[in-house]
């Protein structure tokens, strides 16, 4: 049996505070206060709890809420963009975005609250056949080097990454480096 329909308010304030919690995460990490996400959602702190009673929850519904958005981002840029180079460096430029905004997650991630256990496997599943498929289509194009494995340049990537909160560190431009270097010649 399915779970019932959420009421279109009920739909709009789980958005709006998942959204919220995203951009309170980025700027104040994983330990944000509650009721700063609940205020800047322009919902209580009740409607906060109705629909994440723990903030292992929420942090958990942001995540996957993100990995989402990025993995339907890939066929849609796939579709819209005028190569698939282009396609896949437009998706790149989304997932540098996903991962340098992720404040504290992976300490809240190596915590034993059962509910961070399947994240990574969620992120890998959802998110390494979007990449292979925009690097498979960059390849068939002729656009870059053939065979570059997906998780190998997502870990490579996540690597550059790590030290984007150093205002002397441009990750973004280390990861256009990375870019630029599949390009064939």
């Amino acid at each position: 049996m399915s779970a019932p329909r959420k009421r279109a308010d009920a739909r709009r304030n789980e958005e709006a505070l998942l959204e919220a919690a995203a951009a309170m995460f980025v700027a104040a990490g994983v330990d944000a206060p509650v009721r700063d996400i609940a205020a800047k959602a322009g919902v209580g702190i009740g409607t906060l709890y109705r629909h994440f009673p723990t903030r292992a929850d929420l942090i958990v519904a942001v995540y996957r809420h993100q990995v989402e958005a990025c993995a339907v981002a890939g066929p849609a840029l796939l579709a819209e963009s005028a190569t698939p180079y282009a396609a896949l460096t437009s998706w790149i430029d989304l997932f540098v975005d996903f991962l340098v905004t992720k404040h504290g997650l992976a300490e809240a991630m190596q915590s034993d609250d059962a509910a961070f256990q399947t994240l990574h496997a969620y992120f890998l599943d959802r998110l390494v056949p979007v990449c292979a498929q925009l690097l498979d289509a960059a390849a068939t194009a002729g656009e870059i080097v053939p065979d570059m494995d997906a998780l190998v340049l997502m870990r490579g990537i996540g690597n550059l990454c790590i030290g984007a909160d150093s205002p002397s560190y441009d990750a973004r431009r280390m990861v256009a480096l990375v870019t630029a270097g599949l390009r064939r010649h």
